[in-house]
């Protein structure tokens, strides 16, 4: 299934994008974003693009155009990538968090039951430890930590112990296999959810470090960004968005000395971000894309 970039004209509006500005895509994916921001460049701009899945890479080598540059790294390594490249600054930023179309329809990948395949879910293929060699060594309270804190999932205790028990028989490593063990154990679902479908969220943000990958780059965004420039943060799932929404009100919003302290005006904490909004997706791009039904874009500027 192809990728079909989510809130799209919202995000491009919601940077205010200068023609011949610098900007950051955080999370190419397969270029959909990329490609409507070179769009609005002029020939002076530049957008640099960042992800760390090689297949996402590899589509971009499609793209031909002396104004984009394409790293393999993850955007927790924003800073560091801008420094290799020299650049001091940039006039805004976008991420588009969570698991790609091709990434789950990809059954090599491991990150969805509805095809059988080793449990791999990495997105970065050529490093790390897969989601099978992980269970294959965890704690039961390991697993049941995770699935509770990342999938959300009342029934995690009962999970990580079916896990353990299976395992004890024969290596949980593929998707059909941790699929039908959880189903066995989640008797009583939301209608139209599949049973396992938290615990493979949970698995999946926890072996990419999905959320610490989002508290680290947020902060390197807004150190990077010019006064006026801009933040832009598309997340599907509730913790994601929770980290986002909390980051950008602490920068709008600094704690504020007790009253009665002897301060100037000058030496009290300033805001280094003001909020600009948030965006959901309408009824017709749901309608056209279900995947954004989750979606929610927050953006917010920086101010001198």
């Amino acid at each position: 299934m192809e990728h079909i970039p989510v809130l799209l004209a919202e995000t491009l509006d919601a940077l205010a994008m200068r023609p011949d500005g610098c900007y950051v895509d955080g999370t190419f994916g397969r270029g959909g974003h990329s490609r409507a921001l070179l769009e609005r460049l002029g020939p002076h701009g530049r957008l640099i693009a960042l992800d760390r899945d090689p297949s996402a890479i590899e589509a971009g080598r499609a793209i031909h155009d002396e104004r984009f540059t394409l790293i393999h790294a993850r955007f927790a390594e924003l800073a560091d990538v801008l420094d290799e490249l020299g650049v001091d600054a940039i006039d805004g930023a976008m991420l588009d968090i969570g698991v790609s179309s091709p990434q789950l329809d990809e059954a090599a990948r491991g990150m969805s039951f509805r095809q059988d395949a080793p449990l791999d879910m990495r997105m970065d293929t050529s490093k790390g430890e897969t989601v099978a060699q992980w269970l294959a060594r965890a704690d039961e309270s390991d697993i049941r930590e995770v699935i509770r804190d990342y999938g959300e999932e009342r029934f995690a205790s009962a999970i990580a112990k079916a896990i353990v028990a299976a395992r004890s028989e024969r290596p949980v490593d593929t998707t059909h296999q941790l699929a039908q063990i959880v189903a066995a154990t989640v008797r009583t679902r939301e209608a139209g959810q599949h049973p396992a479908t938290r615990s493979f969220q949970a698995l999946r943000i926890f072996i990419n470090k999905e959320l610490e990958e989002l508290s680290l780059v947020l902060p390197q965004a807004l150190a990077a960004l010019t006064p006026g420039g801009r933040l832009a943060v598309i997340a599907f799932h509730s913790l994601e968005d929770r980290i986002v929404k909390r980051f950008m009100a602490d920068q709008a919003t600094p704690p504020q000395p007790p009253r009665g302290l002897p301060l100037r005006a000058d030496q009290l904490p300033r805001p280094t971000m003001k909020l600009i909004g948030r965006i959901r997706a309408g009824a017709e791009e749901v309608a056209r894309n279900p995947r954004a039904r989750s979606a929610t874009l927050r953006v917010a500027e920086k101010v001198a």
